[in-house]
């Protein structure tokens, strides 16, 4: 059945689906859903809350995505604003999980779309202020910024990140001044203004960091995660210029003071973070 321009299936063509592979399934239930009630096998979760940020995260294959949620309700929302951000092949679960005979998983997923350290850390957020997307990609976070109420500007070096950032931004009616700015220049760029919270995740250019510390409002805060040099028994990345060294990210961080950190291994992968605020 067609609605709109999403496709609602049954179960019968969700599990034909499911066994050619052909499909990218997004499970847009809590995490609490997810583990306990379980999952279509390999699905990606991510919230209707943060499904803004499913579109920069999809993978970029010409897959349809499949959608469901418990009940069936959830979902056609979620694939409402798939459809609206331009993703071409959207497929919504009639019915939901709740009468799933289908292949069956328990147990928790990794949270895609933005990084678990800015959910868990959102309360710490000034609500409506200026917000810094650093090496923002195709905008995983500066789409839910957008869509939270907070004046967004993102910059990363990649024009076809930044390009689909303000496509996907404009189909949704959100603001993002979207930018690309080398960030490994010599001086380091200007980063036009201060910002009440600077966002970097899965970046390390050491001889940014005071210009990202300069660039903090009084009272501001960086949210800032990215690999130890334990990634590297993982495979990827290797390049130490890439990896902060134990204890290294409360230094860089100096003289802002943490407010919140972690070291060690999360998701599968050795990760430095912190909260650190002017």
């Amino acid at each position: 059945m067609q609605t709109g321009s999403f496709t609602t299936i049954d179960h019968n063509e969700a599990r034909r689906l499911l066994a050619s592979g052909e499909v990218t399934v997004l499970d847009v239930r809590t995490p609490g859903e997810y583990a306990q009630l379980g999952h279509i096998p390999n699905a990606w979760l991510i919230p209707v809350d943060f499904a803004v940020s499913a579109p920069a995260v999809l993978p970029d294959n010409q897959q349809p995505v499949l959608v469901y949620c418990e009940h069936g309700v959830r979902s056609v929302a979620a694939a409402r604003l798939l459809v609206a951000a331009g993703v071409s092949a959207v497929l919504n679960l009639a019915g939901g999980l709740a009468g799933w005979s289908g292949p069956r998983e328990f147990g928790d997923g990794v949270l895609r779309g933005p990084a678990p350290w800015l959910i868990d850390n959102a309360d710490l957020l000034r609500r409506g202020g200026k917000v810094l997307d650093v090496a923002c990609g195709r905008g995983r976070h500066a789409l839910l910024m957008a869509s939270a109420g907070f004046e967004v500007r993102a910059i990363d070096r990649n024009p076809q990140a930044i390009e689909f950032l303000k496509i996907t931004a404009r189909r949704l009616n959100l603001h993002v001044d979207a930018a690309i700015v080398d960030l490994e220049t010599e001086p380091p760029p200007d980063l036009a203004g201060t910002f009440d919270a600077i966002l970097v995740f899965n970046y390390l250019h050491r001889p940014l960091m005071p210009a990202l510390r300069d660039a903090v409002a009084p009272g501001g805060r960086i949210f800032y995660e990215t690999f130890t040099a334990r990634q590297a028994e993982r495979g990827h990345p290797k390049n130490p210029d890439f990896l902060l060294r134990d204890g290294e990210l409360a230094e860089v961080m100096a003289p802002l003071a943490i407010v919140r950190s972690r070291e060690g291994e999360f998701d599968g992968r050795f990760l430095a973070s912190a909260v650190a605020e002017r």
